[in-house]
């Protein structure tokens, strides 16, 4: 990958992520007084829980992301040497995306008692 690609691609990812946080920063200030204060009541002893659901969803993700690229370039790489490796490297490829499954399941869990 040339460098100018590889660049670009990183100023775009760095886009998005500022995007992102400025569309949030916008969704948690705009409302009603009332309705902000409501929620931080709700949430007020219960912040621990919530951010232990989002670091354990996106930990996840970011997790199976990683161990899908690694076994699906070798599962493909597999599979052109002898096509007959399908089934089984589809397997594989879904036991670590099972992994963001395992993170959403603990994600649900801890949203549920907050």
């Amino acid at each position: 990958m040339s460098v100018w690609l590889r660049r670009g691609l990183h100023t775009f990812n760095a886009a998005i992520a500022l995007a992102s946080v400025i569309l949030l920063v916008c969704a948690a200030t705009a409302g009603s007084a009332q309705g902000t204060a409501a929620v931080n009541a709700a949430a007020g002893g219960n912040w621990a829980a919530l951010l232990g659901a989002a670091i354990a969803v996106a930990g996840s993700a970011i997790g199976a992301g990683i161990a899908v690229a690694y076994t699906g370039a070798a599962a493909l790489a597999a599979m052109s040497e002898r096509p007959e490796l399908f089934g089984r490297a589809i397997v594989i490829v879904g036991l670590a995306e099972g992994i963001a499954i395992y993170g959403l399941v603990i994600g649900i869990i801890l949203i549920g008692r907050a």
